[in-house]
């Protein structure tokens, strides 16, 4: 789709319409810039037919949004040395934390080129995971901190406790086809409760190839949610 176009008409709102219809956009998704007023001719093109010129640019599009969110991260490859130290940094940190937390619970670290892969087992810890995982990513954020420790780079830590991101995945893939088939019953839009940026790339996914809906996020972190539409026909 064109992202700026030249529409006529013979007033401003005229032009507008046939540029919004042309985009097939609503008016606030677009700036738009008079290129020739009706009130500006002149005394020999006023039998001349009356042609008003707009520009119209898009802003940036739903589209955009969602290639944005999915689009994966650059990827920083680290050494075998800083794989080791951050193993190490976080295998200190956790042989302190383990003393705080419920009998019988271990952990796993694998070492990966672009992180780490840690793993908490123990059915009992509920409270790490939190509502919806909060606490479990920002416990995350923080493993991520203390590996980096000593590296010029910042190493990503993927966490999961007692199996909870392969549960979530599942449950959010069944929420999309659900939330999909009530927006193309209904043929109204649906919007999702707020979500991490994780599991907004797992709505954004599942219904990527659904040729009958789209998706959007909207809002601010960290209420930044999903919206679920019908799929605008070209």
């Amino acid at each position: 789709m064109e992202k700026t176009i030249i529409s006529e008409g013979r007033t401003t709102n005229e032009a507008i319409e046939k540029g919004l219809k042309q985009l097939r956009v609503s008016k606030d998704k677009v700036e738009i810039k008079v290129l020739e007023n009706e009130e500006k001719r002149s005394f020999f093109s006023i039998l001349a037919p009356r042609v008003v010129k707009v520009e119209m640019k898009l802003k940036e599009t739903i589209n955009e949004h969602k290639e944005k969110e999915i689009k994966p991260k650059k990827v920083i490859e680290l050494s075998e040395e800083e794989q080791t130290t951050a193993q190490e940094n976080v295998k200190k940190f956790m042989e302190e934390i383990l003393k705080e937390l419920p009998e019988d619970t271990t952990y796993n670290i694998i070492k990966t080129k672009q992180g780490l892969n840690v793993e908490i087992l123990n059915k009992n810890l509920g409270f790490l995971i939190g509502y919806r995982g909060e606490t479990l990513y920002a416990f995350q954020n923080i493993l991520s901190a203390i590996a980096s420790k000593g590296i010029d780079k910042k190493v990503r830590v993927i966490l999961d406790i007692e199996g909870y991101k392969e549960k979530r995945e599942k449950t959010l893939e069944e929420l999309a086809t659900k939330v999909a088939k009530t927006v193309i019953k209904t043929r109204k839009p649906v919007k999702l409760e707020p979500m991490q940026a994780y599991e907004r790339k797992i709505i954004h996914s599942a219904l990527q190839q659904n040729s009958k809906v789209e998706t959007e996020s909207i809002g601010e972190e960290p209420n930044r949610r999903i919206v679920v539409s019908l799929r605008k026909t070209k």
